[in-house]
């Protein structure tokens, strides 16, 4: 059967659909999760053992042995989702409010997808230390927390501070920057595969040095991408030891001016156009476009180039823009065009292994475990152009990661709980099948009713 080729106005306007959906169907549903009980409720004498007088002996017990509340609540499968607003997906800083339906919306993907129960928690703050404050006296209630969409440099220091203290029990996650990272290492290493180049010997163009395009280099680096091979881009140019601008702001972002030291062994200079030139893949998580990105610098690239333009809402160059250009693999962070390179394959997964074995931390061994079976996943489907990995609803990718992912943090000695893979599988498993058959089960019974037909 020929495939159909599509018009670039069909093509735009498939693109704008969901955007224009979502002013309809956020005020019909009024939100997108709510709380439900998980218990029995055969009458209303239950409410004796759920609340008082029966709840006291679980608190009693809990009082004599702390690890208890893992046993006696949910603690052991919520998750936190903390922003203050000054990063929110391609739109900047809009406020915690404005941020509010981005967090409710990582609420419901961690539910759908990985059976983990998260609560939005959006801060009428910027200061990085009250944050902190904050994440450390919510601890008693979440078995983890999710950072979501603050600025950097802030959100490295305020992750690095929280996994550095002693006093953080459960584990701290930025999913900008570990949840990209993760995903984005994943679609590199199949990527290579499909066209037939190495890891340590590819050319890789940045476009982006913010929170989640520093973290996704860091964890390539880690996997296999050699660091002298790698070159950054921002505003003013790429980055280097000639930037004497970032060498004269280090103390304030520390981190950018690492990268300088540690990547572009041949000293490039230049703009975003040199940056690309003849790379063999390049990364975008620059700003939301289109036309961020022109053609002819997709087409200066190397043979067989691979593309990721993964700004949100809108890529900075449209994929099928990159195709024309002459790149052979083009991969996204939206769901409606092929090889979606998004955090959504990683986040879930990943806190379903990490509360499961109730690890301490997430350790970037464990992000890269995520990382080599989401490829793993795709691999035994069988990779091509068009599929380079796992598409969200092939849910047995989120159960392989969190076994993946439980069994580094038991290696790594930071699990409380140690279960088999076998184990982990079958625990994740029907963990995230009851959530979804719930959704569904729910809306058979019209508790969720359907969108309007003409949507």
């Amino acid at each position: 059967m020929t495939e159909k080729k599509f018009t670039v106005e069909e093509l735009l306007e498939k693109a704008y659909k969901p955007a224009k959906d979502a002013m309809v169907l956020h005020p019909f549903y009024e939100g997108k999760i709510q709380t439900i009980a998980k218990c029995a409720i055969r009458d209303f004498n239950d409410f004796a053992i759920w609340y008082t007088p029966g709840v006291a002996e679980p608190c009693k017990d809990i009082q004599k042995n702390p690890e208890m509340v893992y046993e006696h609540t949910n603690k052991w499968n919520t998750v936190a989702v903390v922003s203050d607003g000054t990063r929110v997906l391609g739109l900047g800083d809009i406020g915690p409010k404005a941020g509010l339906p981005v967090m409710e919306g990582k609420a419901l993907l961690f539910k759908y997808l990985g059976g983990v129960d998260a609560v939005p928690l959006c801060l009428d703050t910027k200061d990085p230390d009250k944050i902190i404050e904050v994440v450390k006296l919510i601890q008693p209630s979440f078995g983890g927390i999710n950072l979501e969409d603050i600025a950097k440099p802030k959100c490295f220091y305020i992750l690095d501070t929280l996994r550095a203290d002693p006093e953080v029990e459960i584990p701290v996650w930025h999913d900008d920057q570990q949840g990209t990272a993760t995903i984005v290492t994943a679609g590199v290493i199949n990527a290579l595969k499909v066209v037939g180049k190495k890891m340590d010997e590819v050319l890789v163009s940045m476009i982006g040095a913010g929170a989640a395009n520093i973290a996704v280099g860091r964890v390539m680096m880690a996997a296999g991408i050699n660091p002298k091979n790698v070159m950054y881009c921002d505003r003013k140019g790429i980055l280097g030891k000639h930037r004497s601008d970032l060498e004269a702001n280090k103390d304030k972002d520390p981190y950018k001016w690492q990268v300088c030291l540690n990547t572009n062994a041949e000293g490039r200079e230049g703009d975003m156009q040199a940056c690309m030139k003849e790379t063999d893949v390049c990364v975008a998580m620059s700003k939301s476009g289109p036309g961020v990105i022109k053609k002819e610098w997709v087409a200066a690239m190397a043979t067989d180039a691979i593309m990721f333009p993964c700004a949100n809402p809108i890529p900075e160059i449209w994929p099928w823009e990159c195709k024309e250009a002459g790149a052979r693999i083009v991969g996204t962070g939206r769901s409606d065009f092929e090889n979606q390179v998004n955090n959504s394959l990683g986040f879930p997964g990943i806190f379903r292994g990490t509360l499961d074995v109730k690890a301490k931390t997430i350790t970037d061994e464990m992000v890269i475990a995520a990382a080599l079976e989401i490829a793993k996943t795709a691999e035994d489907k069988g990779l091509s152009e068009g599929y380079i990995v796992p598409n969200m609803d092939e849910w047995e990718v989120f159960p392989r990661e969190a076994a993946a992912v439980a069994l580094k943090a038991m290696e790594q000695g930071i699990a409380r709980v140690k279960r088999t893979r076998q184990e982990l599988w079958d625990r994740a498993s029907k963990i995230i099948k009851e959530s979804r058959e719930i959704t569904q089960l729910l809306m058979k019974e019209n508790y969720i009713p359907m969108p309007p037909k003409d949507l």
